[in-house]
């Protein structure tokens, strides 16, 4: 899953870098309005933290013009905590959600992951397909109860497809989404985290789509003969 931060005080930028690079997350980052809105106008973002004060231009322009433009993904939108009227306009300009300055980093995750999980149509946090269990809060990975250990690639790739279920997901949209915007970007290597990931996992939920890319669905059930009826005596 990939997202953008949006903040100019430098420390507090950085800060939230490092949570939600660690939380498994590719992050992009911008110091003013201008360079955020940018980045949200022409990157495919799951998910956005926005300041609203920011220099060049505020956040709340910021918010009003990706809307105008079209942009849907979710915006959490950081405010002081005494004004309670950038709360109401950041709603009114399209924000979901929202976190007062100070906090406490685990509940910007804690809202991001909820953001996340409700754009892709998921309420619960735990997010299963057949024996495949993820659990968002922890990252824990399981398949019938026994725990996989993931790379962060494999990881981010699970994630992204497991917020997706059902739907076919194109090797470009994962590039799209799994990686910023500093990483050598290689739709082959897509192919080469697919295979490891099938082999950890040790069942059949990826399937390839030939021509259009993958689609995570619970594996079918063998199918049961029916029972031959004997020859009534």
């Amino acid at each position: 899953m990939r997202l953008l931060v949006v903040e100019d005080d430098p420390d507090l930028n950085r800060q939230m870098y490092e949570a939600l690079n660690d939380a498994g997350y590719a992050v992009d980052r911008a110091y003013d309005g201008e360079e955020g809105h940018y980045l949200g106008e022409t990157e495919p973002y799951d998910a956005v933290v926005l300041d609203i004060g920011l220099p060049k231009m505020d956040g709340l322009s910021v918010l009003e013009a990706w809307r105008r433009e079209g942009r849907k993904m979710p915006v959490l939108i950081l405010t002081a905590r005494d004004r309670w009227s950038d709360k109401v306009q950041g709603f009114d300009a399209g924000a979901d959600d929202y976190v007062a300055k100070p906090f406490h980093m685990e509940e910007v995750l804690a809202r991001i992951r909820a953001l996340l999980r409700r754009s892709a149509g998921h309420a619960a946090s735990e997010l299963t397909c057949g024996p495949v269990m993820l659990d968002t809060r922890s990252g824990r990975v399981t398949v019938d109860g026994r725990q996989v250990k993931l790379t962060s690639h494999e990881h981010r790739l699970l994630a992204y497809l497991m917020h997706h279920t059902g739907r076919v997901v194109s090797r470009g949209e994962l590039v799209e989404h799994l990686y910023d915007q500093d990483f050598d970007r290689d739709s082959n290597t897509i192919e080469v985290f697919v295979g490891r990931l099938r082999k950890k996992l040790d069942v059949d939920v990826i399937q390839t789509v030939r021509g259009l890319g993958y689609l995570l669905a619970a594996p079918e059930s063998p199918r049961q003969e029916a029972p031959s009826k004997g020859t009534p005596g």
